[in-house]
């Protein structure tokens, strides 16, 4: 295939280091591990920014938050940041969307032709944290423990009625993209919430992990006062004094999560099946905009730069990528640049609108170079930011102690390396490369600017008549099936995928 159909699948929250080399052995996802075995395996995927808005516009950009404006939940997707559906819209494609994005702002559509479904956060500034108010919590939408406290089993939930349209909505884009009504390649992203708190599943994938022996963390709760001053802001931010978090809570929590993969599983095998059965040859990624903590540590969520929570599975299936595992560090900003270059899109046209790095060379055994990331949202009160390179990490804010972890001899980061002699050199470099690549007075000063501003828009825009930016869904029903201006014989002849058989 010259230029690939692309299928994109992303789901929301997954911990990376569930993926050592595609999902852990003791993991029910048979549609995952046989997809593994067609891929190439990023080990090491960092996510730009662990939190789903910034996450997920430098996925689609390429670039970090400090250069989108996306630093939170609530920050406008500037409309003129070109993403990898414009760069493959332009080369060509038909591109199209189905699931969340968490897109903010009134353009909802971000280079994408077609979108599926509606998305299932608001696409307005009320999600806008404030620096002015540093450790203020906002009651009605902060992440709060109650995840954790009301895990557990049920048939339907918000989450669940979301994705299970997610998943209708795409297989049926996937039989109409069979019909071959148009000839250009196509991009699809399939983007479900799951496995995203509330830590609650349906009781078949409950019942797979009934004698699981993974429902408490490998490193157990640190008591609050021996923890770091970010993590200390996390708990805060998650109002930890008022939950009560039990060893049950715990095992309930992490059962659930692990249920929503194999729930996830599921849905993804129907799209290979299709794939299969409809004759399609497309390339796949897989791919997760941050992790969760699962209670390492006694952490959930996101927020955080540790493993858990930043490091994400990523795998691609396409022609010419020789499946296995590459554990070089690499970034989700590296998406874009990689779909572009899959497509044959030119990489000199792109390097401009990008800071990633294609990743077919790097699966052919090439370097990389530093992996950076960046978090300015809810739990901080000024910018982090972060530096993976070969072996260590490097985590940076102008409030707190540096942090150097060397996650060969670490890899639960349990002992800070910053004031060790015998690191003073590696410490040095890193910070060098940090100080070249941010200025973090300038990034705090850019938050808290576009903050002040969405306060102020926002407030105006609820006064009166609201008019929402949330992305409407529309069906022309009149145009869909069999209607009195078509003919029959055409319609049910046009609808047949494949033909003939």
């Amino acid at each position: 295939m010259s230029r690939p159909n692309i299928l994109i699948l992303m789901v929301d929250q997954l911990n990376g280091t569930l993926f050592p080399d595609g999902p852990a052995d003791w993991l029910h996802a048979p549609n995952l591990k046989r997809l593994a075995d067609r891929s190439v395996r990023f080990a090491n995927t960092y996510t730009a920014s662990p939190l789903c808005a910034p996450g997920r516009a430098s996925f689609m950009s390429g670039e970090l938050p400090s250069v989108t404006g996306v630093y939170d939940n609530a920050a406008e997707f500037p409309s003129d940041l070109p993403t990898y559906a414009h760069h493959l819209r332009r080369a060509g494609y038909h591109t199209c969307l189905g699931g969340k994005m968490h897109f903010v702002g009134p353009d909802q559509m971000h280079g994408f032709e077609e979108r599926l479904t509606t998305d299932i956060y608001p696409a307005d500034f009320g999600w806008t944290p404030d620096y002015r108010t540093p450790g203020e919590r906002i009651e009605w939408w902060y992440h709060n423990m109650g995840s954790v406290t009301g895990a557990g089993v049920a048939e339907i939930s918000n989450q669940m009625e979301y994705d299970d349209e997610v998943a209708h909505c795409a297989a049926q884009k996937l039989y109409h993209l069979a019909r071959g009504h148009d000839d250009r390649p196509w991009c699809l992203t399939v983007s479900f919430t799951h496995p995203h708190d509330p830590y609650v599943a349906r009781r078949r994938f409950w019942d797979l992990y009934e004698s699981c022996n993974h429902l408490l963390p490998k490193v157990g709760a640190i008591p609050y006062e021996d923890q770091d001053a970010h993590s200390k802001r996390i708990f805060d931010a998650n109002d930890w004094r008022s939950y009560d978090i039990t060893e049950e809570d715990i095992r309930r929590s992490r059962r659930a999560y692990f249920a929503n993969i194999s729930y996830l599983d599921e849905k993804i095998g129907q799209f290979l099946d299709i794939l299969e059965t409809t004759g399609q040859e497309a390339a796949i990624l897989f791919v997760s905009d941050h992790g969760d903590m699962l209670g390492a540590r006694g952490l959930w969520f996101k927020m955080s730069f540790y493993e858990g929570s930043a490091r994400v599975p990523m795998m691609i299936c396409a022609p010419g990528l020789k499946p296995g595992r590459v554990d070089r560090p690499v970034s989700t900003i590296d998406v874009c640049p990689t779909l572009c270059d899959l497509a044959g899109v030119s990489m000199e046209e792109i390097a401009p609108w990008t800071a990633g790095h294609s990743l077919v060379p790097v699966a052919a055994g090439a370097e990389r170079g530093p992996v950076p990331m960046e978090y300015a949202a809810e739990a901080s009160y000024a910018p982090l930011v972060a530096l993976r390179e070969g072996r260590w990490k490097y985590t940076r804010c102008a409030l707190d102690p540096e942090q150097l972890f060397d996650l060969e001899a670490d890899p639960h980061e349990l002992t800070n390396l910053a004031a060790d002699p015998a690191r003073a050199e590696t410490l040095a470099r890193l910070r060098e490369m940090a100080d070249a690549r941010w200025d973090l007075d300038r990034f705090d000063a850019d938050v808290r600017k576009s903050q002040a501003r969405r306060w102020v828009v926002y407030e105006a825009l609820r006064n009166g008549a609201y008019f929402p930016w949330d992305y409407q869904p529309l069906q022309q029903a009149s145009d869909r099936f069999m209607r009195n201006h078509m003919d029959l014989n055409e319609v049910e002849d046009r609808a047949r995928s494949p033909r003939g058989n």
